[in-house]
């Protein structure tokens, strides 16, 4: 400015000589210059619908109109009592890095501005003695001007400039300052609406992402890595957990998910993660199992964190998965060290979308069973059949064989071998199918109870290494009949000659029999196993080879 400008106080601006030379109230051309570049700017700072481009272009327009050299928008953490972002123009990286930390709220200039949002003008930093806690790398100031920024009755932020270029701030310049704040008042609370919108949308979006692929009959743990994933990404977390509880009433993290880059140390992030656990009576634990969520500022320092790798985050949420009072985990999401705290919006988005998640669980899991009952009926059926129908028909056949054997017995010796062969061979098919029928009538992710279901589960696993499957045959009451002990010594045995088995060349058909009729040399009762093959026997060419064992008991 030409003249000599005289400052008016903090809440207004002050009076000038009416040719321009003052602070421009008058008719001159003060606000002559400047007018049309505020109305442009109070129009510009509504341009953008997000929150950060927002408060960054007010800073910018602020910085430009005042002439000031440097400018910042500090946002309050109403929560905290503190600045939980800063927007700033004139400074470079360098000199953004040497500042350091976001100022506290507990002294100085910003204190006083947190606690009294008004108006403040002060031309000489170093005679005022509120001017105070500056940080050690923060460029040389001399003056400030300040005001408020309110998004309806609420104090938004504070916006700072410091560094006149020609002069000293006027109270011109706390009237522009007024008029942009106000104006971005308005422009901010849009944003923010829109921001929250558009939040709100992307979690709805996650939980329906979830829900849709936990449906399509994941298994139970890609169930809860899908939870862990989307929640993460959603949250802008440096890690997803899912802790379920344990046996002995802890807690144990069963999956996590973490981006893909190493973190500052050089580890996977989800190095040490996974098995985890949280101790019983953690008072963390407490909240959890009883349903109820934990919220966290600083995992490292927070004495309700008592797992080993707390001191690898930061802010952090902890949700239970909890459906019709069933608690089937708890959905954890921490950020990293030095990272922003969630805010409240945060907060009930994620815990929306863990209910939503844990609903989604039990929905899947109440679809597999039906899933799985739908097997097992089916498989009821089909052994129903195939005792019913095929096991009568073929018994019937062998009937009608053995009349026919008889009827001709003496006639013709080749014919009496070949039906006779024919019975046996039916004899053995109907065995099988009993077997088979067996094995059907027992759920197959269950672990075997009895003798009978222990063979078939050995044999069943011998035969990816045969590249066949081996022919079983049961005689007698083998669950019923032979005891616990004798049972395993037979298992080994049964072991060792299918390992035998595979040593030998060309083995086209292994038949396995357990027979609990017999009675060995002593009289008492025992059990029989006996192991055919047709393979080589060494380099002699000879094929058969035959295995048997008795164990009485």
């Amino acid at each position: 400015m030409s003249g000599p400008d005289r400052p008016g106080g903090p809440e207004g601006p002050g009076t000038g000589d009416g040719n321009g030379n003052g602070n421009g109230n008058g008719n001159g051309d003060g606000n002559g210059p400047r007018l049309p570049r505020l109305l442009e700017a109070v129009l510009g700072v509504g341009t953008d619908l997000g929150l950060a481009e927002t408060l960054q272009r007010l800073v910018d327009t602020a910085t430009e109109l005042t002439g000031a050299r440097y400018g910042a928008l500090g946002v309050i953490d109403a929560e905290r009592d503190t600045l939980s972002a800063l927007y700033t123009s004139g400074l470079t990286e360098e000199e953004r890095d040497r500042i350091g930390a976001l100022p506290g709220g507990g002294s100085g200039l910003v204190g006083l501005l947190l606690r009294e949002p008004r108006p403040l003008l002060i031309h000489d930093l170093s005679a005022d003695p509120r001017s105070s806690g500056v940080p050690e790398g923060h460029p040389p100031m001399n003056d400030l001007i300040g005001v408020p920024i309110r998004v309806e009755s609420e104090v938004f932020g504070n916006l700072y400039l410091s560094g006149k270029h020609e002069g000293a701030f006027t109270g011109e310049d706390m009237a522009v300052l007024r008029v942009l704040g106000s104006q971005a008042g308005i422009a901010i609370g849009n944003a923010r609406l829109y921001g929250t919108a558009r939040q709100r949308e992307r979690w709805i979006e996650g939980a329906a992402a979830v829900t849709t692929a936990l449906l399509t009959g994941v298994s139970p743990e890609d169930a809860l890595r899908t939870v862990a994933e989307q929640a993460r990404m959603l949250a802008d977390a440096a890690a997803g957990v899912v802790l379920q509880p344990t046996g002995d009433g802890g807690m144990e993290i069963v999956v996590a998910s973490t981006p893909d880059a190493a973190d500052e140390d050089g580890r996977d992030g989800t190095d040490g993660l996974v098995g985890v656990t949280i101790a019983p009576g953690s008072p963390v634990l407490v909240q959890l199992l009883g349903g109820e969520p934990v919220f966290v500022d600083d995992s490292a320092s927070d004495p309700r964190m008592t797992t080993s790798v707390r001191s690898r985050f930061g802010p952090s949420m902890m949700l239970p998965l909890q459906s019709g009072g069933r608690l089937i985990g708890t959905l954890a999401l921490p950020r990293s060290r030095q990272g922003r705290p969630y805010t409240a919006v945060e907060r009930l988005l994620a815990s929306q979308f863990a209910s939503q998640a844990a609903l989604a669980l039990v929905l899947a899991d109440a679809q597999q069973d039906r899933a799985r009952l739908a097997v097992y009926e089916d498989r009821d059926r089909i052994a129903r059949d195939l005792h019913d129908l095929v096991v009568q028909r073929l018994f019937a056949t062998e009937m009608m064989l053995e009349s026919t054997r008889r009827r001709a017995a003496g006639e013709d010796p080749a014919a009496d071998e070949l039906l006779g062969r024919a019975v046996d061979e039916l004899d053995s098919t109907i065995q099988e199918v009993r077997t088979a029928i067996v094995a059907l009538q027992q759920p197959p992710a269950d672990a075997p109870a009895g003798l009978r279901g222990l063979v078939l589960r050995e044999t069943s696993g011998a035969a990816a290494v045969l590249g066949l499957r081996p022919s079983v045959r049961f005689v007698g009451a083998v669950d019923t009949l032979v005891p616990e002990a004798a049972g395993r010594r037979l298992l080994t045995a049964l072991r060792e000659a299918l390992a035998a088995v595979r040593e030998r060349a060309e083995v086209s058909s292994v038949t396995v029999e357990v027979d609990a009729t017999t009675r060995p040399g002593d009289g008492r009762p025992g059990v029989r196993l006996t192991v055919t093959d047709d393979g080589l026997r060494g380099g002699s060419g000879d094929r058969g080879t035959t295995v048997a064992r008795e164990f009485p008991y």
